[in-house]
């Protein structure tokens, strides 16, 4: 229900109470000079501009009584406006002062400018509080994430110095790999850092989407095969261009395919670019076992998991398809989840063509 206006309320209780007044000085004069006609016909006419005895009870009563309406209406007036200003003026104290809890509250009487101001302060405060707990949450979920390749790194690194493990080729090949996923988490975590800034550099030139997607084809293959993994490609011939940055097209591409390697199960794993009148479309599809339809909504959540927890699983970070997100966003473009085809998943990230 759309509550009065301020600005129109004033005007009408003003209007209201001018009008109330004006009516009662004439009513009551008519009532006066009545009752002096009836009771007091024989009473002398008045030979100034004096007013009577009569006349200064008359003027005083009306003056009282109508400073009486005057009042009445504008304590009804401000406290239909300061009540709710109130509470927000303490709501902001305790806000300041750290709890960020704190609501304001409007009555179902708050005028509309009044209870568009609490309620915007509640969404505020709202905001800030589950930003606070999403910070809460990224240190914590931060310190987990580094700790597992750290305490890795350093057991290793141990025991080669005490002569536990030989350093030859496979335990320089396992260090290497942990650096490598450090380096990963770090370059995640300042992607999303900068698309939370809106500060994520997009280089966008007009660039081939297939052929980037060939390039990252060609790069994860060998990997997507020892796993039992099958990539298809599917597209219609010639080019399909995308005004886009094309390091950041594949490092979306990479992050949506790790995921399928990770999460899907082994078999086919299609890629498909098609064309629409705006934005070229590159969808990746496997063979299960999809993700439920609960969490498909909040699935490019930083850190969360496929089970729907935000605690760490064998394998990957949680912030992959955060990342593909803030990279389609950059672009103007957008990414999706929802049920393929082919029994599992089916993920689409968008690129503008313009």
């Amino acid at each position: 229900m759309r509550r009065p206006g301020l600005s129109r309320h004033i005007v009408v209780s003003m209007s209201l109470m001018v009008l109330a007044v004006i009516v009662m000085v004439i009513l009551s004069s008519y009532l006066l000079y009545a009752v002096l006609v009836n009771f007091y016909p024989y009473a002398e006419e008045p030979t100034g501009w004096a007013p009577t005895g009569p006349e200064l009870v008359w003027m005083a009563a009306v003056t009282l009584l109508g400073l009486a309406v005057a009042v009445a209406a504008s304590v009804r007036l401000s406290q239909r406006i300061l009540t709710p200003l109130n509470s927000v003026v303490d709501s902001i104290g305790k806000l300041a002062g750290g709890d960020l809890g704190a609501r304001a509250a409007a009555s179902d009487r708050s005028l509309g400018e009044v209870a568009l101001l609490v309620d915007d302060f509640n969404a505020m405060a709202r905001r800030l509080q589950n930003m606070d707990a999403d910070r809460v949450m990224w240190h914590a979920a931060i310190a987990h994430e580094l700790r597992t390749p750290v305490t890795i790194l350093r057991g290793r690194l141990q025991g080669l110095a005490e002569g536990v493990f030989q350093p030859d080729e496979a335990q320089f090949r396992s260090l290497l790999a942990q650096v490598e996923g450090l380096s990963r988490l770090i370059e995640d975590l300042r992607v999303l850092s900068l698309a939370d800034s809106a500060r994520l550099d997009v280089r966008r030139a007009r660039s081939d989407v297939v052929h980037e997607v060939h390039s990252v084809m060609t790069l994860v293959d060998p990997g997507f095969r020892s796993g039992g993994f099958v990539l298809e490609l599917e597209t219609s011939r010639g080019e399909h261009p995308a005004h886009c940055d094309p390091t950041r097209v594949r490092q979306a591409l990479m992050a949506l395919l790790e995921n399928a390697r990770r999460y899907a199960t082994p078999g086919r794993v299609r890629i498909a670019v098609h064309d629409t009148a705006t934005h070229v479309q590159v969808s990746i599809d496997d063979e299960g076992p999809g993700i439920d339809p609960a969490l498909s909504a909040h699935i490019f959540d930083p850190f969360m998991r496929g089970d729907g927890s935000r605690s760490r699983q064998r394998g990957g970070s949680g912030l992959g398809l955060a990342v593909v997100k803030a990279i389609a966003d950059a672009h103007g473009g957008r990414v999706s989840c929802t049920a393929s085809a082919l029994g599992g998943a089916r993920f689409v990230i968008e690129l503008p063509r313009q």
